[in-house]
Order: structure tokens, then sequence, then C-alpha cells
């Protein structure tokens, strides 16, 4: 009985929704219609004509707002007009995958598309994911990153160096920075409401002493002898040895140096190791009290996840590849491609590519930033291809990576429940 009468309740507080909500959409229609032609003592107070002002739009707007089923059905014919001929599945509640065939020169370029329109699926979290929680070293298929972490859908992400499969560039997750960037790159930061694409520099310093001194990056390989590195946990166990006229200080979690050496420190576990020119870092000893302040620049406030990539592919809705300014020419040519991007509505966008193959050759980076953009990104960046380029959905992997189940990953971007949902 209680059952019974808390449905009941159920129901009848959702007809209440109901009426009230078209109260609402009748009245603001209603007050648009009055308001257009107003006029006052012969002088126009407002001048708007009908086809300026649709009220028809403004219900349809009002009702993809608020009613999922309207917003759905609007999804769906929207995924169905924009890949005409391609076969599309529905994955879950506002995930679709489709498979496209495109031709350049005659020849054949099979693409899998993943869209999320991101207020259907709001039970669903887009966020990069590492192939281990204990260490940046380490390499596992996507299956594997997927399943580990109940992802629906997942991408491979950021490059990497193959030798250890530490990421190459910024990756934050959760609020918290892995790895730093690298050559200026560009990196999408996932909000809770938006993405935006920026060039990212890292803005981080150490202080101590009464000193201040620059920190040139996180868990990421030595470029020059003049530069200040931390090393966190997640690097590994030990930090890298010293450059030539260099120290490494050894932080521990209350953020006392404890010890300093040339050689491999052990990185304390909720503390740090900072390596770098002994001129500068020999300046902290004197109070051993240090802090560490690790910020990005653009600053990004309210960013939950930062995934580097690059180039850029659309940037503010035109197609825009800085291969040479990122330093990426090494990737240029036809080849198997990954990337991600993003609507003015919002929506999600993944994309793989296949490529190096009779049946599918591949595509240019300028091609894959014209597809991109073809599709409504008005902004898109592209991710780590070639032999990497792999997409999982619903327990499989969807495209045709050169190995088989696509090679052994760093890290994935995937779509997976919320803690909530």
């Amino acid at each position: 009985m209680d059952t019974l009468i808390y449905n009941a309740e159920n129901y009848e507080l959702k007809k209440l929704f109901e009426v009230l909500t078209n109260i609402l959409i009748i009245g603001v229609i209603i007050l648009c219609q009055v308001l257009l032609p107003i006029h006052a003592s012969g002088t126009k107070v407002a001048q708007v004509t009908a086809p300026d002002f649709d009220t028809g739009q403004i219900k349809q707007r009002i009702l993809n707002e608020i009613s999922p089923e309207i917003r759905q059905k609007n999804f769906d014919t929207l995924v169905k007009n924009k890949y005409p001929k391609a076969a599309i599945y529905n994955v879950t509640n506002g995930v679709k995958h489709i498979k496209v065939t495109k031709y350049y020169n005659g020849k054949p370029v099979r693409i899998n598309v993943v869209e999320v329109d991101m207020k259907l699926a709001n039970n669903l979290e887009l966020t990069p994911a590492l192939s281990s929680d204990s260490t940046l070293k380490s390499r596992r298929t996507i299956t594997t990153i997927a399943k580990n972490n109940n992802a629906i859908v997942a991408l491979n992400g950021t490059y990497f160096k193959p030798q250890t499969g530490v990421p190459l560039g910024t990756l934050m997750i959760n609020g918290k920075i892995y790895t730093g960037p690298i050559y200026d790159r560009v990196a999408m930061g996932v909000f809770d409401n938006k993405f935006e694409l920026a060039r990212i520099q890292l803005n981080a310093n150490i202080k101590g002493s009464g000193k201040t001194i620059k920190v040139d990056n996180i868990n990421q390989p030595r470029m020059l002898s003049t530069y200040v590195l931390v090393y966190t946990p997640e690097w590994g166990k030990l930090a890298p040895a010293a450059p030539k006229y260099g120290v490494g200080l050894q932080i521990n979690k209350e953020n006392k140096i404890v010890k300093a050496s040339a050689n491999a420190l052990e990185i304390p576990e909720g503390g740090f190791v900072i390596s770098g020119p002994k001129s500068l870092l020999y300046q902290l000893l004197k109070n051993k009290d240090v802090e560490l302040s690790i910020n990005t620049n653009p600053e990004w406030k309210g960013v939950k996840h930062i995934i580097s990539g690059g180039p850029y592919l659309v940037k503010d809705g035109e197609v825009y590849v800085d291969m040479t300014a990122q330093k990426l020419g090494a990737i240029g040519g036809r080849n198997p491609r990954s990337a991600i991007g993003y609507t003015a509505d919002n929506n999600l966008i993944l994309v793989a590519v296949d490529g190096r193959e009779g049946s599918s050759i591949g595509m240019t980076l300028m091609e894959l930033a014209n597809f991109m953009q073809s599709i409504g990104c008005v902004g898109a960046i592209n991710l780590d291809g070639g032999g990497s380029t792999v997409m999982y959905v619903n327990g499989k992997v969807v495209n045709n990576p050169q190995q088989t189940g696509g090679i052994p990953l760093s890290n994935a971007i995937i779509l997976s429940k919320t803690e909530k949902s």
C-alpha cells in the first residue's frame, strides 16, 4: 500500500510539473507576442518583426531544455542529418556511435565518431584515465583501461614516452596535475558545463628561505640542465639523478627539506623531489621549510581535467592547424588519427580514423581538421595517432587499429558513470 501511495504521489507531482511547465511556455510566448507591437506616444519603444523574433523557436528551445524526451528526439534528428549514409548506433542515453566512410582522391577512409549530448548523458563524466593508479610508468590496452574504470566509451589520449609510458604534455585529473606541458602545446580543459582549448604553460614556483624559484616542469623528461623539475610519487620510487652542477632536494609531506643529494633520491609518500641547479636550490636550505605552488597559464578557474594534444584542428569555429608552432612536424602525412572536439551546443565529439591500409588510407591533419569542422566542431585538437589510434565502445574495440586490440597505452579519454548516478 505504501508503494502505491508513493507512486500515486509521484504521478501527481509529475502531472503538476507538466501543467506548470506548459503554463510557463504559454506565458513566455504570449508575453513575446504582446511586447512585439508596443509603441508609446508615436515613438517606437521597440521594433521587432516576426521574422526576427520567432516565438516557435523560443518554445522549441524551452522544451528542449526542460524535456529530456524532446531533447533526445532532437538529438536523434541532429545526428541522422549530420551523418547521412552512416551507420548510427545508440550507445546509451545521449550517446551515439557513428561509423562513416569518406573518400579522398577516390580512396576510402573509415571513421568512427562518438557524439555526446552532455545534458542528456548527465549520468556520465568525461575524464582522462591513466593505465595505472599508482605510477605514470605504465602501459595497458584501451580495453583494460576502460574496464578498470567502468567506461562505456574510451579513446586513446595524449602523447607518451613509448619506453616508459609517461605522458608527454599536460595531464590533470580531478584537479591534480600529474604532468606538465611541453612545447607550449594545446590542451583541452574539461569544466562542469563546458570545454575550452588553449596552449598551456606551467605557472609554478617553490618558495622558501625568503626566495621564490620558478619550477619549469612536473614529472617530465629533462630538456635543459638549467631547468628546475618536480617529481611526485606518481613518477615512481626514485627521482632521476641531478644534472651536472645540480642537486636534488627531498621534501616530505610536511613540506620540509629532509635531504639534499646529486644522486637519485627516493620520492617520499605525500612529498616530492625537486631537482635543478645547485646555485638556485641551495638558496632554499637556510630554513628548510618550503611551499610549492602549481598553476597553469591560462589559469582556467574551475577546470576539473586537462588533456593535452596538438596541434589545433579547429579554433573558434575555423580550421586552424599550427603543426610547426607546436613542434609536431614529425606527425604530418596521411596516418591513422585521433581527435577530440566540441560543438557550439557543447556536444562532445570523439573521432578515430583508420589508416595505413588499402581499405582505409588515413587522413592528413588538414583533412582531419576539415572533417571536424564539417561535423560542427567549434573547437578541436589532434591527439596521439598512428599506432596509438584506438576507440572502445560498449565492451569492444570498434575501429581497426594496426595492432589487434590496439597497442598498450599510457592513458585514455573515457566516458564513465558518475559516482552520483
